[in-house]
């Protein structure tokens, strides 16, 4: 079996599962965050339910409007924290200690290898990275989740992306993703696992790998998924406060496709309007000038992406006109940020910095596109109307692009200084 299948196989009790098959799981852990969590908690109601299966395993997280922007946001957030409190749930986060979903859950050890888990959020997959099986399902499913404690699943195929070579300069993992949707389309993997792996996805920092497996929905992707290795449990070690159980696909594992790349052709990459598959190498951009950069979000949003940033701005200063607004992932990576001097080197290149939240992604707060407006972004999607009105744009870009346009005021590659 591959790692997809060993990890359903294993949370459902059985010895071999194969792809097709409809099984019943375990769950590890079931998350939810302000905007999904209210229609959870209300099917968690509808189905007669009274008790959450373990209030140690279910998450509920407000990031995606918080700081609070308006009275419903407000509302929806104060559910969350009384439900909370009824449940005794150990896992709700807002303000301090919280952040974004995707970057806290396994930073705090919540998710770990082996885990199966599911969350009322599209980027759930975001934890195949450490080896689990993470998918997004929608708010009545969490809320049975959160009731159950078990979900059925159908077994996916699973789909093998080996990056080979070496990654040239200002090249990272989230170049190595934009490349791959580009390859195969945003319906690519619909409804499969997608597994990285190579040698070049074995020397990837765990926050490249984050990036990565957060992107394989953006292909379609039922999970991202990366087997652990010395790197992984270096990283989630520290942070387990329980047994976990790592998994990796047999040598003769089964892949209905699987495709190999050299890294070392690859340079970093930009998605056009208004799909991420719409990815060209910066060389092809063109001049293209923006109003607006926004470096954070679930894809991009930890201390080594900020110091990224802060590698390209230190020094500098923001074009005139542009706005570039630094979102950290979490309250910690915040204090992280600002005991190293990033947060002062950002805000004298001319960034506007602010608390961890999901905000300008989903076109909900801090950072709004007006009509005919542009940005750069470090975030997951580019759909119409996706940072705010149908008529701005929304480009795709690592942290060094991202960094390097807000510079310029144009879409550039570092280097373009």
């Amino acid at each position: 079996m591959n790692i997809a299948e060993k990890l359903l196989a294993n949370a459902s009790g059985m010895d071999e599962v194969k792809p097709g098959q409809f099984i019943n799981c375990k769950l590890s852990v079931v998350l939810a965050n302000d905007i999904t969590a209210p229609l959870a908690i209300e099917a968690f109601g509808e189905m007669g339910a009274t008790k959450v299966f373990d209030p140690e395993r279910v998450t509920l997280v407000a990031d995606h409007s918080t700081p609070n922007k308006d009275i419903k946001s407000a509302m929806n957030t104060k559910l969350m924290r009384d439900f909370s409190r009824e449940q005794g749930i150990i896992h709700f986060y807002e303000g301090c200690g919280g952040g974004i979903e995707h970057i806290i859950l396994p930073d705090k050890g919540i998710v770990l290898p082996g885990d199966v888990v599911i969350g009322a959020d599209s980027h759930t997959c975001t934890y195949g990275a450490i080896g689990a099986f993470a998918t997004g399902v929608g708010s009545t499913d969490a809320g049975a989740g959160m009731a159950l404690g078990e979900s059925w699943f159908r077994v996916p195929e699973s789909m093998k992306f080996v990056f080979t070579g070496e990654c040239r300069p200002w090249v990272t993992g989230k170049d190595l993703i934009l490349y791959t949707i580009g390859q195969i389309g945003v319906d690519g993997a619909r409804y499969r696992a997608m597994e990285f792996a190579g040698p070049v996805i074995e020397a990837l920092p765990m926050h490249e790998r984050f990036t990565m497996c957060n992107m394989a929905i953006e292909a379609g992707g039922k999970t991202g998924l990366i087997a652990p290795d010395a790197t992984t449990l270096a990283w989630v070690e520290p942070r387990a406060g329980r047994p976990f159980e790592a998994f990796e696909s047999d040598a003769d594992a089964e892949y209905v496709e699987v495709y190999e790349w050299d890294a070392g052709d690859l340079e970093p990459q930009v998605s056009f309007p208004h799909l991420p598959e719409n990815s060209k190498p910066i060389s092809e951009v063109g001049d293209i000038t923006i109003d607006q950069v926004v470096i954070g979000a679930c894809t991009n949003g930890r201390l080594e992406d900020l110091q990224a940033a802060t590698e390209i701005l230190g020094g500098r200063k923001v074009a005139p006109g542009i706005r570039c607004i630094v979102l950290p992932g979490s309250h910690e990576i915040h204090l992280e940020a600002t005991r190293m001097g990033i947060v002062e080197t950002l805000l004298e290149a001319g960034c506007l910095v602010s608390t961890p939240t999901c905000g300008p992604c989903l076109g909900g707060h801090m950072g709004v596109l007006a009509a005919g407006e542009r940005a750069v972004a470090t975030t997951n999607r580019n759909f119409v109307g996706r940072m705010g009105h149908t008529e701005s744009e929304v480009y795709l870009a690592s942290p060094y692009v991202a960094a390097a346009s807000a510079l310029l005021g144009k879409i550039a590659g570092p280097d373009d200084l």
